[in-house]
C-alpha cells in the first residue's frame, strides 16, 4: 500500500509538470463539450439551401417553389440550368436540387405523369435524409392540391375528393425524441466518442512517459526503470486517472440530462456504472498497444486510428448489421460500441439494472486481454536489463582505460 501511495504521488508530480496532460484532464474536455453543444444548439437544421431549376416556368412550378419556401427546413435558390446547380452542389453551396421539367403542368392536365427530378447530397448523411423527406413532403402537398382541383373540375363531390386522394391516412407518433431534436439524438454519442478519445490520450501519454525517463534517476525514491514495479505503476495510473475521467463523464451526463433537461427515462447511476466499465476497457486496450509497440509515437498513432471512427460504429446514424464483416469486428474492439447499447436502453427505454448488467457482459473479451498484457509485459524486463548491462559495460571499460592510462603515466 505504501508503494502504491508513493507511485500515485509520483503520477501527481508528473501530471503537474506536464502542461499537455494537465490540459487533457482539465479545460480541454470542458471546452470541447461546450463547443459541440453550441454547434448543435439549434436542435434542427433549418433553411438548408436547395437549388431550383424551373424548366416549366408555369404557375404550377411557381406554386411548388412557394411550398418549398414555406417549409422551414428548405431555402430554395433559383438556377438557370442544371449544370450550374450540379456545380453548386459539388461545391457544397446547396445540398439538394429540384428540377421541374418542361411542360410539367401540361402533362398533369392531360393525364400524363411528369417526373420531377430530386437530387440530394448523400455524403451529408443526416442532412441528405432530412432534405429528401422534407422535399417530398412539400412537393406532395402541392401536387395534392392540383389533383384535388382536377377532380373538382370533373364534378366529383368535395367529400369524395379527399377520399380519392388519400384513401388511407396514417399518423406517425415518435416515441422518443418527439421534436426531432438533434441535441438529444446526436450530441450524447458524439460526446461519448470524444470522451473515449481523450481517455485514451490521457493513459497513452502517461505510460509513454515511462519510456522517456532516465533509468538512473529516481522520483520519490522510486527508480524510473520501465519494468521495475510495472504493475504497481499501472495500478497507480489507473487509481489516479479513473476518478478524473469519471468526473468528465459525469459532467457530460449532468450537462445533458440535468442542465439541458433532455428526456431521460432511466437512472444516471446506471450510466455512470456503464461508463466506469467502458473506461476500464479503454485502459486495457491502451496497455495492450503499449506493451506491443513500446514506442510513444506508434502507441499514440495506433490508438488514435483505432478510436477515431468510434461515432460511426455506434449504430446511431447507420445500422451496424448492414456494415461489412470487418467493420463489425472493428466495432467490437471499441468500448464505446458496447457502452452505447446501455446508454440508449437507459435513456430511451428506462432499462433497469438486470438489463444493463446483461449488456455489460459483452465486455468479457476485454478481460481476456489481461493474461496477454501480463505475458507481453514480462518481455520488457530482459530488454531493459540488457540495455542497462550494455551501459554498465561501457562505464567499466571507460574506467579500465583511465586506470591503464594512469599506470602508464606513473
Amino acid at each position: 500500500m505504501a508503494l502504491l501511495i508513493a507511485l500515485v504521488r509520483r503520477e501527481l508530480h508528473a501530471l503537474w509538470r506536464d502542461p499537455w496532460q494537465l490540459a487533457l484532464v482539465s479545460y480541454i474536455p470542458l471546452l470541447s463539450v461546450l463547443c459541440l453543444w453550441w454547434l448543435f444548439s439549434a436542435g434542427l437544421p433549418r433553411q438548408l439551401p436547395v437549388a431550383i431549376v424551373d424548366q416549366d416556368h408555369s404557375q404550377l412550378s411557381r406554386m411548388l417553389t412557394r411550398q418549398l419556401k414555406a417549409n422551414p427546413v428548405t431555402e430554395p435558390q433559383s438556377f438557370t440550368d442544371l449544370s450550374s446547380a450540379v456545380t453548386a452542389m459539388q461545391q457544397a453551396k446547396v445540398y439538394a436540387i429540384v428540377v421541374f421539367p418542361y411542360d410539367m403542368k401540361k402533362d398533369l392536365l392531360t393525364g400524363h405523369s411528369p417526373t420531377i427530378d430530386v437530387r440530394y447530397n448523400s455524403q451529408f448523411l443526416l442532412v441528405g435524409k432530412l432534405l429528401s423527406s422534407q422535399i417530398q413532403l412539400a412537393l406532395g402537398e402541392g401536387l395534392l392540391q392540383v389533383a384535388g382541383l382536377k377532380q373538382l373540375a370533373k364534378g366529383i363531390p368535395k367529400s369524395q375528393v379527399a377520399v380519392n386522394l388519400s384513401p388511407v391516412k396514417s399518423q406517425t407518433t415518435a416515441l422518443f425524441n418527439r421534436n426531432n431534436n438533434y441535441i438529444g439524438f446526436l450530441v450524447p454519442p458524439v460526446l461519448i466518442a470524444l470522451w473515449q478519445l481523450l481517455s485514451m490520450l490521457v493513459m497513452a501519454n502517461s505510460v509513454n512517459r515511462e519510456l522517456h525517463l532516465a533509468p538512473t534517476t529516481q522520483v520519490n525514491g522510486i527508480a524510473n526503470t520501465l519494468t521495475e514495479h510495472f504493475w504497481p505503476k499501472v495500478l497507480a495510473k489507473v487509481a489516479l486517472f479513473t476518478p478524473i475521467l469519471m468526473l468528465q463523464g459525469g459532467f457530460i451526463l449532468t450537462w445533458l440530462y440535468l442542465y439541458l433537461a433532455l428526456p431521460m427515462a432511466g437512472s444516471l447511476v446506471l450510466l455512470l456504472l456503464a461508463q466506469l466499465v467502458m473506461l476500464l476497457a479503454i485502459w486495457l486496450l491502451v496497455l495492450l498497444v503499449f506493451v506491443l509497440m513500446r514506442d510513444s509515437a506508434r502507441v499514440i498513432s495506433f490508438c488514435t486510428a483505432l478510436f477515431a471512427p468510434a461515432f460511426a460504429f455506434m449504430g446511431i446514424t447507420f445500422p451496424t448489421h448492414e456494415m461489412p464483416q470487418l467493420a463489425q469486428w472493428w466495432r467490437l474492439i471499441m468500448p464505446s460500441s458496447h457502452y452505447i447499447e446501455s446508454h440508449v436502453s437507459v435513456v430511451s427505454y428506462g432499462a433497469a439494472w438486470p438489463t444493463v448488467a446483461a449488456q455489460m457482459s459483452s465486455y468479457w473479451g476485454f478481460i481476456c486481454l489481461l493474461p496477454l498484457i501480463y505475458l507481453l509485459s514480462r518481455k520488457l524486463l530482459p530488454l531493459t536489463v540488457s540495455a542497462n548491462a550494455v551501459s554498465a559495460n561501457s562505464v567499466t571499460t571507460a574506467v579500465d582505460s583511465d586506470t591503464a592510462f594512469a599506470v602508464k603515466g606513473q
